[in-house]
């Protein structure tokens, strides 16, 4: 909040540099609104300029010259074109700063000269001006700046051929020779704290003092958390924490779900040949699945039959079937919620496996159990 509130302090402080500063030169481009009286077409002109200005101490009137240059003025009726270049000496008074803002007036006389004359009525000869314009602080040192003025040539032999004239002009001021404000440096207060040195207790030995303990009675070497409680661990390592794991021994690298359950899984059911008998050797892993199934009913399971390829893709398939049937049965036999339970044989498809060599097709004559939570 405090470096908040010297931001305008700052700004103000760049306005009155520029106030206070003794010189100030502004490169400046605008536009010249001729009215045509004189022979110069009034569509008027670029120009350029280049103002230097003194600040007096002690003074809001400040002197400043001025020179205006337009390249390209053109005459009417395709008379050609001239040069127009102005020297002008003015009086520039000065407004207190308003935030960021210098509003100031300004008057003076000048001379004209005029590249390619038309005499009578556009030659050399003196001029008078007057404006107003803003600066606006943008840096300690440097202004926006934005002025109108209006410039008139009055020849005593042709005065109803008056050069009325008005001129817009926008550009950079940068003010030098002055000294910048001094920001007073603030003072520092430095406060003295006496300390207590308290000796922290850690009572169960966990590494954590008491006073931060939220689980004071730890058994020893139990690894915890800052907060002196036990950490979870991942037994299996299948990136779910033995607290959240329903499937607490799934084989290294298996793909698991938010409960650590693998999410497709060989079941290592062997059949008959050419048959959908399972061999009394694969109940215990049928047991198994269905202990699980009636455990967790949330659960339901899709078994998916293969084959190896010998045979035909259409006979591979319906074997598959009824195999995966088969499974089923046995498992809504041991208790498993037949609505857990969807079979689909797939045939010969997604081999595991080569099917040139007889441990190959051994790999991929299986039974899978896809898992979906309900």
């Amino acid at each position: 909040m405090k470096r908040l509130l010297l931001i305008p302090a700052l700004l103000l402080g760049s306005a009155a540099f520029a106030q206070n500063a003794k010189y100030e030169i502004s490169p400046m481009i605008g536009y010249n609104f001729s009215e045509g009286n004189i022979g110069i077409k009034d569509d008027g002109h670029l120009l350029g300029g280049l103002e230097l200005q003194y600040n007096p101490e002690n003074s809001k009137i400040s002197p400043e010259l001025s020179v205006l240059h337009s390249p390209d003025a053109d005459y009417d009726n395709n008379n050609g074109d001239t040069s127009i270049t102005r020297l002008l000496l003015n009086g520039v008074y000065r407004f207190d700063a308003m935030d960021k803002i210098t509003p100031f007036v300004k008057a003076g006389a000048g001379y004209e000269f005029v590249s390619s004359e038309r005499t009578p009525r556009n030659e050399d000869g003196v001029v008078l001006d007057a404006g107003a314009g803003l600066k606006f602080a943008i840096a300690p040192a440097w202004s926006l700046k934005a002025e109108a003025l209006y410039i008139a040539k009055v020849d005593n032999r042709f005065n109803h051929y008056a050069d009325n004239n008005l001129v817009t002009m926008v550009g950079l001021t940068y003010a030098f020779g002055g000294e910048k404000p001094q920001v007073a440096p603030k003072e520092e207060v430095v406060e003295e704290v006496a300390v207590v040195e308290v000796v922290e207790k850690d009572s169960d030995g966990d590494g954590v003092y008491d006073s931060l303990d939220k689980c004071p009675n730890t058994p020893a070497d139990t690894t915890v958390n800052v907060q002196g409680c036990p950490i979870s661990l991942d037994d299996d390592h299948d990136g779910v924490l033995n607290e959240n794991d329903i499937c607490p021994n799934t084989p290294a690298g298996e793909a698991v779900n938010v409960e650590g359950c693998p999410l497709t899984v060989n079941l290592h059911i062997n059949f008959e040949n050419d048959s959908a008998a399972i061999l009394a050797s694969s109940n215990a892993k049928i047991n198994k699945y269905a202990d699980f199934l009636k455990a967790h009913t949330n659960y339901s399971a899709k078994i998916v039959g293969y084959t190896d390829s010998r045979g035909s893709a259409a006979y591979n398939k319906k074997l598959s079937q009824r195999r995966a049937k088969a499974v089923v049965a046995a498992l809504v036999e041991r208790g498993v919620d037949p609505k857990q339970l969807t079979a689909i044989g797939m045939g010969e498809a997604n081999p595991v496996a080569t099917n040139k060599t007889a441990e190959g097709r051994a790999q991929n004559r299986r039974i899978e159990a896809e898992l979906t939570r309900n």
